[in-house]
């Protein structure tokens, strides 16, 4: 395993961008052999205040500035995005031990969110004018205006890509940025940050802090004036308790069970093809990949044996080169949460087709790609999210069992519907309860669409990235209305029932010709 330039890249200069103490510092660990690479300083509430601080008084000044200059910032970001890519590539791997093929993927979604709102920010940014309450002599007048500074908690699993495509469009919104990412992977947002300062971010309006989740991440919350979470369905309910006894709105994405249904006239080579990415990207650590694959009866014999087969040649393994399919998880905890689960649906009768062993002999995180059947209610595999690379086939007989039993989850983040027939599956894909369903695709497609909003169904969260509201929700609006002339009291000399009368007829002439 070839040294990264990562490795040699100055990583106490990204640690130093954390607002913290080095007195308190935990080990950031190189996944692939466990050997601590950095010290990175821990942030107790007075850095919280300080950042949040600091961030407020950046922020006046920088909602100031006309959107297009705030916009050229960005281009200068995504210009130093690409030219980086690989010391950011390697980072991500350095941090996650995920494969480099993902890294690079997982970098690619910034420079796709910066040229979406790079092209629509000027239009959702400026006043928009609307008609008066009364035609004619009343004008309304909608501004956006940042909220302030936003609160970013983002995951371990994709520190760079989620640690900034909610950053920029808060950014460009005009407001300033505290970031939290995890404990684990803070290298590659500060790395981001290092980036946004040379292209032109003013001093003091980004910060990241640092920190145990439990004591940093509810200090974020308390003093953010919009929160953006990502994670876990325990931590976001509790984040969006605490955000709301402020009155302050959260926007949170959280797990999913998502499925997979595959209809009897599916191309099977191009969906077993397919569902090896769905499941198996990031070591299955990623909101939205597939844990369940539902197959039509008459097909899934060969759907079967055509994915564990090809499941069976995945390269794994650790390296800062393309080669490897699949790199390890996150921490040797994770993947023995990952193991216990597989073991007790195996106690409970699941059969394992291929994998389901740790692999230390290619690191102390690494777990093969494992693909079971049998599996049955009431195991947690069964219901819960496994975030891992282990995936479980069901056959069906019907399309409305397929619907029902992929609705049968608490969550509705993701969903994937294959048939030849594209009428026939988004007609099944829109009675599926899932905010993103990819036809034809396992996971990547809905939320790779930048102008459409992607959110959740039921406890995968609330609120979207992405589209419109994935920058409009950074802001909030002003409505100024204007009347030209006096007409919404009577005249002093006027009865009140001729006033009545007038108005009346007023609000049918506006119905019939549609003033309003």
């Amino acid at each position: 395993m070839s040294t990264p330039t990562a490795l040699v890249h100055d990583l106490a200069e990204l640690t130093g961008l954390v607002t913290g103490d080095l007195g308190s510092a935990v080990p950031v660990v190189e996944v692939f052999t466990g050997k601590p690479v950095a010290r990175l300083p821990q942030s107790s509430e007075a850095d919280v205040d300080r950042a949040f601080a600091r961030a407020r008084a950046a922020q006046a000044e920088w909602a100031r500035w006309p959107v297009r200059r705030r916009l050229a910032v960005f281009e200068r970001f995504h210009r130093l995005v690409l030219e980086r890519q690989s010391t950011i590539t390697d980072l991500i791997q350095l941090e996650t031990g995920k494969s480099r093929r993902m890294a690079f993927e997982e970098l690619c979604d910034i420079p796709m969110v910066i040229s979406h709102y790079l092209k629509h920010a000027p239009r959702l940014l400026r006043p928009v004018r609307h008609p008066g309450a009364i035609p004619f002599v009343s004008t309304s007048t909608e501004l956006r205006k940042p909220r302030g500074v936003v609160g970013v908690i983002a995951p371990w699993n994709f520190p760079f890509a989620i640690g900034f495509c909610d950053a920029i469009p808060a950014l460009m919104a005009g407001n300033g940025i505290v970031l939290k990412p995890d404990n684990r992977t803070p290298l590659s947002p500060a790395y981001g940050l290092k980036l946004l300062r040379e292209a032109g971010i003013p001093d003091g309006l980004v910060h990241i802090v640092c920190g145990d989740g439990p004591v940093v991440g509810p200090a974020v919350v308390d003093r953010a004036d919009f929160v953006m979470f990502t994670g876990s369905e325990p931590t976001g309910r509790r984040v969006a308790a605490q955000a709301a006894g402020r009155l302050v709105e959260a926007c949170m994405e959280l797990g999913g069970k998502n499925p997979m249904i595959v209809l009897s006239d599916a191309n099977l080579d191009e969906a077993v093809e397919s569902a090896v990415a769905g499941v198996f990207d990031n070591t299955g650590q990623l909101c939205l990949h597939i844990e369940r694959v539902y197959i039509h009866e008459s097909v899934y014999p060969a759907f079967r044996d055509r994915f564990v087969a090809r499941v069976a040649r995945m390269r794994v393994g650790p390296g800062y080169d393309f080669d490897a399919e699949m790199g390890g998880l996150v921490s040797q905890d994770h993947r023995d949460r990952v193991a216990a689960q597989v073991d007790r649906a195996v106690e409970h009768g699941a059969r394992v087709l291929t994998g389901g062993r740790a692999r230390p002999d290619l690191g102390p995180t690494f777990y093969e790609p494992t693909v079971l059947e049998n599996v049955t209610a009431g195991t947690d595999l069964f219901t819960d999210e496994t975030f891992g690379p282990v995936v479980a086939l069901y056959p069906f007989t019907t399309v409305d069992e397929a619907v029902r039993l992929a609705n049968d989850t608490r969550y509705g983040l993701s969903a994937s519907v294959w048939s030849r027939d594209l009428a026939a599956a988004r007609a099944l894909g829109a009675r599926l309860e899932a905010g993103h369903v990819n036809v034809n695709d396992s996971a990547a497609l809905a939320y790779a669409s930048k102008n459409a909003p992607s959110g959740g169904f039921k406890a995968s969260g609330m609120g979207v990235r992405n589209g419109d509201q994935g920058l409009l929700k950074f802001t909030e609006s002003t409505n100024i209305a204007t009347l030209k002339r006096q007409v919404l009291t009577p005249p002093p000399d006027q009865p009140y029932d001729e006033y009545v009368d007038r108005t009346l007829r007023m609000l049918r002439v506006m119905r019939r010709f549609r003033l309003r």
